[in-house]
Formats: structure tokens, sequence, C-alpha cells
């Protein structure tokens, strides 16, 4: 068996330093055409791509065995295509183009074995396994690079997400507005009343707005979390006033017996801020 890899790894190696030149070219020549027409890779990053993958196969080539992956040769190779996959992937490539690239640098190695005499069926046979295994792996590496470029996507974009939903505004020195839009759920009542409170903490806030217009229904469950909010805000020695419930709004909330004894309400966010200014002692006024 061992004696068999080192034919098969040999053979291999002949024949990429044999034909490196060739080969070279047609890797650049594909890269040109996959990538260089949209600009994800520049023609000195394609030159630079192809030396370094035939130089990292090559030193793969020359260990005991190509197929152990803890070597520092395959890792090497592993973490080459790992970069190149997110640097392709970072500039709007797409990761079935790199794969079928992939496939293509598989094929280069085969087309150069086909002019070797040498080389019986066994002996294909074997290298068409190890190359299979080892490109298997590298495209392995590049579906979890694409993963992982996609997780950090998501992330950001749901960061993105969490900052414009809970837009709230220093509408004026202690005074600050959060209208709430759609539907409150326990994870987005704690998002928000999360940055809620720390809002009120850092502006030392005295009075909050909180506007309801664009809430669009309302059942026991977004109610409780309503509240939830107003005793947070309260709980803070900060006002808070509720605004823009609408009349179906007002009978639902009836209907399902909540409380409102203790949270001031105005009809609209013009008015909870006329409210607000009031209990700090704003007085503001129209030039004449």
């Amino acid at each position: 068996m061992r004696n068999a890899m080192s034919k098969t790894r040999r053979t291999l190696l002949e024949q990429t330093k044999l034909q490196i030149g060739r080969m070279s070219s047609l890797i650049e020549a594909r890269a040109r055409d996959v990538f260089g027409a949209n600009q994800i890779m520049s023609a000195d990053e394609i030159s630079d791509f192809s030396v370094e993958f035939l130089e990292l196969m090559v030193a793969l080539f020359k260990t005991d065995n190509p197929l152990d992956h803890q070597t520092a040769e395959f890792k090497a190779l592993q973490g080459f295509f790992s970069n190149v996959a997110k640097q392709i992937l970072l500039r709007g490539g797409r990761m079935a183009d790199f794969l079928r690239y992939a496939q293509f640098l598989q094929k280069i190695f085969i087309e150069a074995l086909e002019g070797d005499e040498s080389v019986d069926g066994d002996g294909v046979r074997a290298i068409l396994l190890l190359l299979s295994n080892v490109f298997n792996e590298l495209s392995l590496v590049v579906f979890e690079s694409y993963l992982e470029e996609k997780e950090r996507t998501i992330y950001a974009q749901q960061e993105e997400l969490r900052e414009t939903a809970t837009p709230i505004t220093e509408i004026w020195d202690g005074v600050l507005t959060l209208p709430i839009i759609g539907t409150l759920d326990s994870s987005r009542t704690m998002l928000i009343m999360e940055a809620l409170l720390n809002r009120i903490a850092s502006d030392r806030a005295r009075a909050v707005v909180m506007d309801v217009t664009g809430v669009r229904a309302i059942d026991s469950q977004v109610s409780h979390h309503l509240i939830q909010m107003v005793r947070a805000v309260q709980l803070m020695g900060t006002d808070a006033i509720l605004t823009g419930i609408r009349p179906e709004i007002a009978r639902a909330l009836t209907n399902l017996n909540i409380d409102l004894g203790n949270v001031t309400t105005r009809a609209s966010l013009s008015d909870g801020l006329k409210e607000a200014f009031r209990r700090m002692e704003i007085h503001v006024s129209t030039p004449h």
C-alpha cells in the first residue's frame, strides 16, 4: 500500500514539474475567463494564484502521504483555498463558479498524465483516487468558507436590523422618542427594551415618548410587552408617555382588561412631546 502511494505521488510530482509551464498557462487562462471578466480577481492576483497553487501541490506530492490532512503541506493548501474563496465571495463572486474552477484544476492534473505511457490501469485508478480525495477536501473548504461568509453577512444584517428596529431619537435634552412599528414579540421586546434602557442611562433621559401608531394589531401578549417596557422605563426614574393608541387598539385593550391606570397616554406623538416638555418645564414658543 505504501509502495503504491509512493509510486502514485511520484508520478504526479514528475508530471507536474515536467508540465508546470503549460498547466500554469491553462490555470491562468481559465481564471481570467471565470474571475477576470467581472474583475473579481486582477491579472496579478490570477498569476499569483496559479504560481502559489502549483507550488503547494508540488509540496503536497513530496510528502509521504498526500492524503494526510494533518501535514503542514495539506493544511497550507487548505488555508490557501480558504483565503482565496473568502476573497472571491467578499468581492461578489459565486461559490458555484469557484467550485467549478476547482474541478477544472483537478482536470488539469488528469490531463497531464495522458502522455505518460508508464502509467498502467491500476496506476491511473490510484492517481484518480488521490486527486479526487484532495480536491473533494478543497471543495469542502470552499463550501465552509461560503457558509462562514454567509453567517457573517447574516449577522451583519441582523445587527443592522436591530439598529433600525429601535430608532430611538433624542428630540430634546432629556427627552427620547421611540416609534414602535410592526409586531412585538418576546425577543423584539427584549431587544427594544435593552436599547431603550441603555439610551436612558447614557443620555440621562427624564422622559420617553413611546409611539405605537405603527403597531398593526394588539393582543394580550403585545399588551403585556408594552406594559413591560413602560414599567422598565418608570423603574429607571423616567417618565413614560404612550402615544398613538388608535380607537381599535383602545377597544382591544379594554376587552383584554389591560390596566393602563398608571400609564400616561396621549393621542399623538405631538401631544406626547408637549406633555413631556410640560413635565420638564420646557417652554417652546413659535416665532411671531
